[in-house]
């Protein structure tokens, strides 16, 4: 098994040994090139053999059964001939000239069955082999070509010079020809759909290969343009163009070989989806630009000569002042195009953010929009709140800590500071443009949701300390209403008793303070009177037998006649006294201010929801103003939580509605 792994490493070494011999200029060997060009394309020769080589050769280290690797240490020797490593004989001129198919043959290969070393299904099988055909059979009838070599050489004779070949052969090349470029977009086609049916690391590894693999038909139309201007219509090409051909093709060769490795060992610690949106935006913008800027040099260069300063300028500025919408609408239909959910995402992210401005939903939705946007239902959006150093759900649920459950978590930054965390599958990770894309995208609304999370929280706070408050409030006037009774009340009766019977005791000559002891005796119960009342304004005592008891109570000593339709069980004490406290405010103001002949009083329980009506038939007119009894009882109510409506219009009578929760 070790002979097995070290054996691939043979391969970079004939490698180096065919570059070796190319660098140290051996007699019989040459690179279709001058000894200047040579030391110019020898560093791209050298790495396009050993890219393939070496790349190949650590995969089949690692992994000996894997296809992929065998496919490039084949390819990498195969193709060496053809990037000019050859002897200078008539043969091996022949076979250089009839083998560059194979310098697309690897690569093609590979696209077929990267990143897994399998076809996609079995009926792909027949595509390899009518390609793998067209490849052998067009090289194979190019060897048969008795034509004169092209410059520089010219002088050496084809060795099947004077061979006679049938007509046939020379036009059946052309259907292999489309054949071998047919192979090429079907390997496109396949990568394409392998891109559509993977997720996660094998979706990345397959967009490594599709970056570095469209520079093969850039190669190809390269070729072309070279072809049908310089070779058959005769047209002058720049030698720089015709130069760097060569370099490109190898430096194409190495760009898929190195893009392989690091599909295969390094695909996470790169972002291929921004690199590949970056090529395609800034190349297609370096086309349009410079279209523009050559248009618009020929249009006026048409009319006031060519050279000309002006038009230079005017160019320029057209192209400087087309840039910014140009990689507007450029950066869209890439992300349309090539990263659709990513697009999709911050569309519907941004459709959100409208339909908040315009009040059809709420902030705190942000969380399911990003998880629908993301394509991952699981993933919940929590909020960091500073003031309380917590996290919080957007129903305002508080959160000891973050669940640990597997899941990865990525922040939301807004100015610098963490404003929310989204727990999400560990998956997109491996997607940084996506997660990036639509989290920033949402910094927005979900800062929004966060503060409106924050301040309901508070308010809760508010709500639930007055609440506090006035429980504390109720149980200190029951606790005023006791010591009253049981203390100073008590007090002035003991002492009351203490007179009389001091009194009764008096001898017949001190009969005369009998009317100053009375009087004082008097006054003692006056005291009293005075004390129950105070006392039972803190809180009555009628209360101890319920809210139906205290309001019928209230309603025999009023002064006109109240009707009382109460049918509640015993409640709270804080609500009960609110509710009586209620009913006797409005019972006075009847009876002050409207002018009310009759009054009535209703209390019944609905759904946790104490409702009291006390409705008069007065004058109505009554208005609520800040300091007065209305705004106070209003003050009571909402301490409660709960809600009070007053309808009273003029000579229509007042009615007070009052709703208080009563949940136990």
């Amino acid at each position: 098994m070790r002979a097995v792994r070290l054996a691939p490493f043979l391969f970079p070494l004939l490698c180096l040994v065919l570059v070796g011999t190319a660098a140290a200029g051996w007699p019989y060997a040459r690179v279709n090139a001058s000894p200047a060009e040579l030391a110019t394309v020898l560093p791209f020769l050298t790495i396009a053999l050993l890219a393939p080589s070496l790349v190949g050769a650590l995969i089949a280290y690692r992994q000996p059964r894997n296809p992929i690797a065998w496919l490039m240490l084949v390819g990498a020797v195969s193709t060496a001939p053809v990037d000019g490593v050859v002897p200078a004989h008539a043969w091996a001129l022949q076979w250089d000239r009839a083998s560059w198919p194979l310098l697309y043959a690897w690569p093609v290969a590979v696209a077929y069955v990267f990143p897994d070393g399998r076809l996609l299904s079995r009926r792909w099988r027949p595509v390899v082999s009518v390609a793998a055909f067209c490849f052998v059979a067009f090289i194979s009838l190019a060897m048969l070509d008795p034509s004169n070599f092209d410059p520089p050489d010219q002088a050496t004779r084809s060795p099947l010079h004077g061979l006679h070949v049938p007509g046939v052969l020379d036009w059946i090349w052309v259907p292999l020809w489309f054949g071998i470029l047919a192979s090429l977009f079907v390997g496109a086609a396949a990568v394409r759909i392998r891109l559509r049916r993977a997720a996660g690391p094998a979706r990345l590894q397959t967009l490594w290969l599709a970056w570095s693999a469209s520079l093969i038909p850039l190669g190809l139309v390269w070729c072309g343009l070279l072809g049908l201007g310089g070779w058959w219509l005769g047209l002058p090409v720049p030698h720089v163009v015709d130069d760097a051909l060569y370099p490109f093709l190898l430096a194409m060769e190495a760009a898929v070989a190195l893009s392989i490795g690091v599909a295969v060992a390094r695909y996470r610690l790169y972002a291929i989806e921004t690199l590949i949106n970056r090529t395609v935006v800034y190349a297609t913008m370096t086309l349009a630009l410079a279209a523009t800027y050559a248009s618009i040099a020929v249009v006026l260069g048409s009319v006031a000569g060519r050279g000309s300063a002006w038009v230079t300028a005017i160019a320029t500025l057209a192209v400087a002042l087309a840039f910014r919408p140009l990689r507007t609408r450029v950066q869209s239909t890439v992300d349309r195009r090539f990263d659709r959910q990513r697009y999709a995402g911050v569309r519907a992210v941004e459709e959100f953010e409208r339909e908040v401005r315009d009040g059809r939903r709420a902030p705190e939705e942000i969380g399911d929009v990003v998880s629908r946007a993301l394509g991952d239902p699981p993933a919940e959006l929590v909020f960091w709140l500073p003031a309380s150093r917590t996290y919080a759900r957007a129903s305002g649920e508080l959160l000891a800590a973050l669940a640990d459950d597997g899941r990865a978590r990525s922040d939301i930054v807004q100015e610098g500071e963490s404003i929310a965390t989204l727990l999400h599958s560990a998956e997109l990770l491996e997607r940084p443009r996506l997660l990036e894309g639509i989290l920033g995208a949402a910094a927005l609304s979900v800062e929004i949701a966060r503060l409106r999370v924050e301040v309901r929280l508070q308010l809760q706070e508010v709500e639930a300390s007055r609440a506090r408050i006035v429980e504390a409030g109720y149980e200190e006037r029951r606790r005023l209403e006791r010591d009253l009774h049981d203390g100073a009340q008590q007090r002035l009766v003991s002492l009351g008793v203490q007179i009389r019977r001091m009194q009764r005791t008096l001898p017949a000559e001190a009969r005369i303070l009998g009317p100053a002891l009375d009087s004082i005796v008097a006054e003692i119960g006056s005291a009293i009177t005075d004390l129950r009342q105070i006392a039972a304004g803190v809180r009555p005592a009628r209360l101890d037998d319920g809210l139906v008891a205290a309001l019928r109570d209230l309603a025999r000593t009023a002064p006109v006649p109240v009707d009382v339709d109460a049918s509640v069980e015993r409640l709270a004490a804080s609500v009960e006294a609110a509710a009586y406290f209620v009913a006797c405010e409005a019972l006075t103001n009847a009876v002050k201010h409207a002018s009310a002949s009759t009054i009535a009083v209703h209390a019944h329980r609905e759904n946790g929801t104490l409702l009291l009506t006390v409705a008069d038939d007065g004058v109505g007119g009554a208005v609520e103003r800040r300091g007065r009894g209305l705004a106070g009882l209003k003050d009571r109510v909402a301490a409660h939580g709960g809600e009070l409506a007053i309808t009273s219009p003029h000579g229509g009578g007042t009615r007070i509605e009052v709703a208080l929760p009563c949940e136990s």
